[in-house]
């Protein structure tokens, strides 16, 4: 398959990089053998083959998502705080 130099003028701009003449020229050689090659691996038989889904069969492993209260609770929390007020830990303003 050919790439016209509109084509590869079109993708430089996708790309927003700048070519010269002469890189425009070699990019389109160099994109049509590309699209040459390809063109050969579609000729391959793959009638007998699985398609892939990722190249491996290993899974994720996560734990149950289950409520877990903290080590002496919310109140010790508080309670351990220099300030509270109202039952909440008080803090500087960040603004």
């Amino acid at each position: 398959m050919s790439i016209s130099q509109r084509d590869v003028e079109h993708i430089a701009n996708l790309a927003r990089i700048e070519l010269t003449k002469e890189e425009e020229e070699k990019m389109e050689k160099e994109l049509s053998a590309i699209l040459d090659f390809i063109g050969k691996l579609n000729e391959a038989d793959t009638s007998n083959v699985e398609p892939m889904t990722g190249g491996t069969d290993l899974t994720n492993v996560t734990r149950l998502d289950k409520e877990e209260k903290p080590l002496g609770g919310a109140e010790s929390l508080v309670g351990a705080s220099p300030k509270k007020e109202k039952g909440f830990i008080e803090v500087k303003s960040v603004f």
